[in-house]
């Protein structure tokens, strides 16, 4: 029997085989794509570690030069035994390091006496220049820049006394180092002693002596493949085995990729074609990321790229996928076409045999299509409804006339998290017995005991994990034909998220955003119970204010970023210092509110004050500085005479700026008489805010006078209030308000203004060329313009810069010393005059002095009171001159009042004094008339005592304060 051919396909089995080959080959593609971007997003995640580790390891060379670059800067000498043992260590721990330099600036003249230095280090070293033609004698220059210090000399003793001044890359590199303040790297370059001849490159950063000129730099020499070997090696991303590697990674030195400018490569790292359909028709998917970083200067190129890989080692899912989707395309074409080619003969069949009974059968085929049909439509509304439950979050429920559940459906378990068998044959307040307690659930049981509809039924049960779900069911009675009750039925859905989104909105509405503390708001609410508490239980209840001493200070030099740091710290130590009873809220910005409540077991003491200010005063870590914040503190007790409950917080606010001005890191109870100052300071802050308008403040001058030849030399600028209704008003009562309020810059801008006019009419008048002392303030010191309005004042009003000597505390740069010392050297340059007033009574160190351009030191005058009486004060002023006159600065003492405290000056070598025993702060005027009389001190005395009170100066009688 010959073979037959199958018949061709049928329509639906060919449709079986297009759709799901179709089908296949999509989620095929679809696959693919997913592996595609796992496989994108765990190479981007491996890139950016190597990114970082190479950033790293060259910031940690940047850093290890820092390190170095530090024992030259302090402009202490260094000696070669000390830089060999401060470097060894260093050299011990990066071994990618091919030597430690320090290239002193020699002037030409110094030439033969620095080789002979050498010599006696290396024998028969001389200065020497790198040529093409290999290392030569250095010519005779102006200038050299030579290899002072090298470590290790093994090895590198070829570069010994080079001479650096003609290699532009080191010049270079050490032009932009000291214009940047910062480390700055060559280009790469082949060490000639290194057997490897690997690229190799230079780290940078001058050293400067005293008056700021360059008296060489230190350098590192670093070879450049052992680095970023090194820094992936300690991130654990180059494994030492033989194995080959997964990620190829190539830095450049430099903006661009090149081959004269590759430091480090472990493959080949080439950008792949940038084409979807090149990496699907590749072997192997290729990843590919180039990062551009800056460091010391220069720009680093990092490229990272992934090996090429098997196709199937990446996408076994996708091409299982494909197969089996091919295979059961096939099986359902298969299945398709044979259905259909039975079902033809079957048709076939049964037409041939019906088609003698239709006729007859008519009726009977009628009424079975229409039971047919009933039956389809029945099924299919049943089905409806059953996928319709299944997709909505409700499930459907029903209860006996018991009111027992008989039925809950719709997926149940998986929707609420709660067994059916839990719930089945019990009362709702059978399985939640809340219900019984709440006013809600008893209200609930009542109606439908009534046999009444319920509607948006809210209550909550713990699933079989533990968790808390909160569930809204809605029940229609239902009863027979005779109105007797059959039961309940109803839906229910889980309200949980719903539940959980509108507690998150309540807590948002009433805590701080930033540190998670209660706000205003809910502090209102804690205050009232805090007070009502009080008056139940007769026990007093305190109310604490506190307010960051110096937070602007971080907001302005760390940035917001780290002020936001800062406050969640001290947030956390102020809850972690009280008890879970007590209140921390945050009233605004830096200012906190604490809510105390006194118990049986507990009564409220100051103790409890002072550990929260030991808890904030501890240091805090912002970035890579050290931080100590301290705060001070205002309490208000309730029930107390002159605190009603509704100003609690407000007394505590005045108490807290009673702290404030005793010096702040203190706290203060509040008084009644505490709010008579608080009403003085806004009398006087609102009345000071018009005093410039209006002219009302006027300078005083009180002299300052050389002890060697009696002559007035200068003078102190003391600003002074003339108040039309309070009379002279002393600094004390408006400095510090002026401080606080920002008014003190307008002010200090018009005083020094003033005082170098008058100085400046002075000179034109022919009185003699004086000196003129002004005070500066700390907002003044911190404003962004204090220089340009130095400039301004000496520009507009002519005055010599020499007859300007400004004043500064200690206080106003100990905070931070490094932009301080490179503002006074600003300040410096103008040709002013600096001293440090009232000296020795901050909390500075002396190695910092060394640092600071200053010309005057002012011995304060609690030192001088005494020093004719107390030996401790007179040691202290003794050494205060000293200490000055090492230094090269001169001394003025401050407060001199007899003539005992002025021979004993006189007798330690003090230059100058300015007080009471010569002269009160006078008016313009009055000042005027004194240097046209050309009143000078008298001569030194041998005996006799005077005080000041008996003291004639021109024949013209004094009496002071003592």
């Amino acid at each position: 029997m010959p073979l037959r051919l199958p018949l061709s396909l049928t329509l639906a089995a060919a449709l079986t085989l297009g759709g799901g080959l179709a089908a296949s080959g999509a989620l095929f593609l679809g696959v693919s794509h997913l592996e595609y971007d796992n496989m994108a997003l765990e190479f981007a995640q491996r890139a950016d570690e190597r990114v970082a580790a190479v950033r790293q390891g060259i910031d940690q060379a940047v850093e290890v030069l820092t390190v170095t670059n530090q024992l030259f800067a302090r402009g202490e000498p260094v000696g070669r035994e000390q830089f060999h043992d401060f470097t060894a260590a260093l050299l011990e721990r990066h071994r990618y390091i091919q030597a430690f330099n320090f290239h002193r600036s020699v002037p030409g003249e110094q030439r033969a006496a620095v080789e002979r230095e050498l010599q006696r280090v290396r024998p028969g070293t001389v200065f020497t220049e790198l040529t093409p033609q290999g290392l030569v004698t250095a010519p005779q220059r102006a200038r050299y820049h030579i290899v002072d210090f090298i470590e290790p000399m093994a090895g590198n003793e070829r570069a010994f006394g080079l001479n650096a001044s003609e290699n532009a890359q080191v010049m270079g590199a050490l032009s932009l180092a000291r214009a940047d303040g910062r480390a700055a790297a060559t280009d790469l370059f082949q060490l000639a002693q290194d057997d490897a001849r690997q690229p190799s490159f230079e780290l940078i950063m001058p050293v400067l002596d005293r008056q700021g000129m360059l008296a060489g730099d230190t350098a590192v020499v670093i070879r450049g493949p052992e680095l970023v070997r090194a820094a992936l090696a300690n991130t654990g991303l180059l494994d030492p085995r033989d194995v080959p590697a997964e990620i190829f990674v190539s830095v450049y030195a430099g903006d661009r990729a090149g081959h004269e400018n590759l430091m480090f490569s472990t493959g080949d790292t080439a950008k792949p074609a940038d084409s979807w359909l090149a990496d699907f028709m590749s072997p192997g998917h290729t990843g590919y990321s180039s990062t551009l970083l800056r460091i010391a200067g220069k720009s680093w190129r990092v490229e990272v790229a992934s090996a090429p890989r098997p196709f199937l080692q990446d996408h076994m899912a996708s091409s299982a996928l494909l197969v089996g989707g091919i295979l059961m395309t096939l099986l359902g074409t298969a299945f398709v076409q044979a259905s259909g080619q039975r079902a033809r003969k079957v048709q076939q069949l049964v037409r041939q045999r019906t088609a003698d009974l239709r006729r007859t059968n008519r009726r009977l085929v009628e009424d079975m299509a229409a039971r047919e049909r009933a039956e389809r439509a029945l099924q299919q509304s049943e089905q409806r409804f059953r996928q319709l439950v299944s997709m909505s979050s409700d499930w459907y429920w029903e209860q006996d006339c018991e009111l027992r559940f008989t039925m809950v459906t719709g997926g149940f378990t998986e929707k609420a998290g709660v067994a059916v068998e839990t719930v089945l044959g019990k009362t709702r307040w059978e399985y939640v017995p809340d219900l019984l307690e709440t006013e809600a659930g008893r209200a609930h049981i009542a109606q439908v005991k009534a046999h009444e509809p319920f509607a948006n039924l809210e209550y909550k049960v713990l699933d079989e994990h533990g968790d808390t779900r909160w569930f809204c069911v809605n029940g229609q009675p239902v009863f027979d034909d005779q109105g007797a009750l059959l039961g309940y039925r109803g839906t229910g859905s889980d309200i949980t998220e719903r539940k959980l989104t509108e507690q998150r909105v309540h807590h948002v509405a009433q805590h701080d955003v930033l540190t998670g503390l209660p706000n205003r708001s809910l502090l209102q609410d804690r205050l009232g119970q805090a007070i009502a508490y009080a008056n139940r239980s007769g026990h007093p209840m305190w109310v604490m204010l506190i307010d960051l001493d110096r937070f602007k200070f971080v907001n302005d030099s760390m940035g917001h970023k780290a002020g936001d740091v800062l406050l969640m710290t001290v947030a956390a130590r102020l809850t972690g210092s009280l008890r879970d009873t007590d209140t921390v809220a945050r009233l605004s910005g830096d200012e906190f509110v604490v809510i105390l409540s006194e118990h049986h077991d507990e009564s409220l003491r100051p103790e409890i004050v002072q550990r929260v200010m030991d808890s904030v005063a501890q240091p805090v870590m912002l970035g890579t500085k050290e931080f100590f914040v301290t705060c001070s503190i205002g309490v208000a007790v309730y029930p107390s005479e002159g605190t009603p409950a509704d100003s609690l917080i407000e007394h505590a606010d005045i108490a807290m700026y009673s702290a404030k001005k005793m010096g702040r890191n203190n706290f203060q109870f509040y008084t009644p008489a505490m709010n008579e100052e608080s009403l003085e300071r806004v009398r006087i802050e609102g009345a000071l805010r018009n005093a410039l308008e209006r002219n009302e403040f006027v300078l005083h001058y009180q002299p300052q006078v050389d002890l060697k030849t009696g002559q007035i030399v200068g003078m102190e600028a003391l600003l002074r209030w003339r108040h039309p209704e309070l009379g002279m008003v002393p600094p004390g009562r408006f400095i510090g308000i002026a401080e606080e309020t920002g008014l003190i810059v307008q002010i200090g801008a018009w005083v020094m203004r003033t005082a170098c006019a008058q100085n400046k009419a002075w000179q034109d008048a022919g009185l003699g060329r004086l000196r003129v002392a002004v005070n500066l303030s700390a907002r003044q010191f911190g404003a962004p313009d204090l220089i340009a309005g130095l400039e301004s004042v000496l520009r507009d009003t002519m005055l010599d810069p020499d007859c300007l000597e400004i004043e500064l505390t200690e206080s106003l740069f100990m905070s931070d010393v490094t932009p301080a010392v490179e503002l006074l050297h600003r300040m410096k340059s103008l040709g002013v005059n600096l001293s440090i007033d009232d000296f020795g009574t901050g909390y500075s160190s002396l190695s910092y002095l060394s640092r600071f351009p200053i010309d005057v030191l002012k011995i304060d005058r609690s030192f001088v009171a005494d020093i004719t009486h107390d030996a401790n004060d007179a040691a202290i002023v003794t050494s205060i001159i000293a200490l000055a006159h090492n230094l090269k600065l001169a001394v003025i003492a401050e407060g001199v009042e007899t003539l005992e405290q002025l021979d004993y000056l006189r007798s330690h070598g003090c230059d100058e004094m300015q007080g009471y025993f010569f002269s009160k702060p006078l008016a313009a005027e009055d000042f005027e008339q004194l240097l046209v009389q050309r009143r000078a001190l008298p001569p030194a005395r041998h005996h006799g005592s005077e005080t000041a009170a008996d003291t004639v100066v021109d024949g013209v009688a004094e009496t002071v304060p003592a």
